[in-house]
């Protein structure tokens, strides 16, 4: 019977940057992952690094170092993360104030600049001009999130890591011991377990009977093959309803709703926004739904046409494109902050989830998370650890 010193559960960005960095320090790690290709969160993310969005001093420090972190990732990893830099539009709505919204974001800590409906068009030939009164401009970091994750697994593996494909059931609890997991197939034993499960990671803890405030929405979004055309920013809008919308559905008076399924907890949000990569392909989208089934069935074809219909308004070009609808669950915290750490009096349980920007922070949180269990001293780990 083999025993690892880690069990790392989760494929997506978290848990193989995670896994990474644990084998770099010399642990025998197995990565779990349910589907053999990047699925969930990571492989529909935008793959935004919003350095200039900190409102904290915390906020501000991790995102700093994830941003030096990447700026050398493509050649640690010996992979390329495609990093860029370009220009994010955030588009103010031709019903509201351009002074207003502006005013919404002083304590960011790079407010973004005002400019008008024209220049905006003239930075975005694609933009509708007259369905804004204004736009916010900063310059915004971007990777590919998928080849970044797969960067992260081929490092793993040269490093000395194992990747399983399995679906995990449950952790393996011996009174107040976590000693590994169970899966559909067999049992792995570890003498650490951490979850980086996302949108799942919840539902798995509660199997085990561990109670953690962790979230998650239905995100839903089109993806459109190459297309010949290039858009020349990114476009989000202004005033997004996201974080509010997270914000309303973690409230302590909700939290015993969230282990009934069947609730719809708050209204679903659109953020009408576009992102294309470098080969062409576009991300549209999204939709935010509080389901407090993970495995809730959404119909997609009146999603689809309000996310077009909403895109559409701000970039025309982009409504009647062929595309596809997804659905993913992505992982939030109460409190916006990621939760990292070891998971109450659980020995050799930990938890790894919740990223509100994950491709900014999870690989400086992974590095400082593989040094803290490792020994060192960190005084950030402790402010992200979970609290029941």
């Amino acid at each position: 019977m083999k025993t690892y010193d880690w069990i790392v559960i989760g494929g997506g960005i978290t848990g193989a940057a995670l896994s990474y960095e644990l084998s770099c320090k010399g642990f025998t790690v197995v990565l779990l992952d349910q589907n053999a290709t990047l699925q969930g969160a990571t492989r529909y993310s935008y793959g935004g690094l919003g350095v200039w969005s900190s409102t904290s001093e915390l906020m501000r420090l991790l995102s700093q170092e994830g941003m030096e972190i990447h700026r050398s990732l493509s050649e640690e990893l010996e992979a390329d993360t495609q990093l860029r830099e370009l220009d994010l539009l955030l588009t103010i709505d031709s019903n509201c104030d351009p002074q207003s919204v502006l005013a919404e974001y002083s304590q960011f800590e790079t407010p973004p600049k005002l400019i008008s409906a024209k220049q905006a068009s003239e930075l975005e030939p694609l933009l509708n001009q007259e369905a804004i009164s204004g736009a916010l401009i900063t310059r915004y970091g971007h990777i590919h999130p998928g080849k970044t994750t797969q960067g992260y697994k081929e490092a793993f593996r040269r490093a000395g890591g194992e990747i399983q494909i399995a679906s995990v059931l449950e952790l393996l609890r011996v009174g107040d011991k976590i000693q590994g997991v169970t899966t559909k197939e067999s049992t792995y034993f570890a003498a650490n377990t951490v979850v980086c499960a996302g949108g799942i990671s919840r539902a798995l803890l509660k199997a085990t009977g561990i109670d953690v405030r962790l979230y998650f929405t239905h995100a839903e979004m089109i993806e459109i093959p190459p297309v010949e055309f290039k858009l020349q920013t990114i476009v989000m809008p202004a005033q997004t309803k996201r974080f509010q919308l997270e914000a309303k559905a973690s409230t302590a008076e909700l939290d015993y709703l969230w282990n009934e399924p069947g609730h719809e907890l708050v209204p679903p949000i659109l953020d009408a926004g576009a992102i294309q990569f470098l080969d062409g392909s576009l991300r549209i989208g999204q939709i935010s739904r509080v389901l407090t089934d993970p495995q809730a069935t959404i119909a997609p074809e009146q999603s689809e046409t309000a996310i077009r219909a909403e895109v559409g308004k701000v970039l025309p070009t982009l409504e009647k494109l062929s595309g596809t609808w997804h659905s993913c669950l992505v992982a939030f915290s109460n409190n916006s902050l990621p939760v990292v750490g070891k998971l109450g009096n659980y020995e050799g349980a930990y938890v790894f989830s919740g990223f509100t920007k994950p491709m900014l922070l999870v690989p400086t949180l992974a590095k400082r998370f593989t040094n803290w269990i490792s020994g060192q001293k960190d005084s950030i780990i402790p402010q992200l650890s979970p609290i029941s």
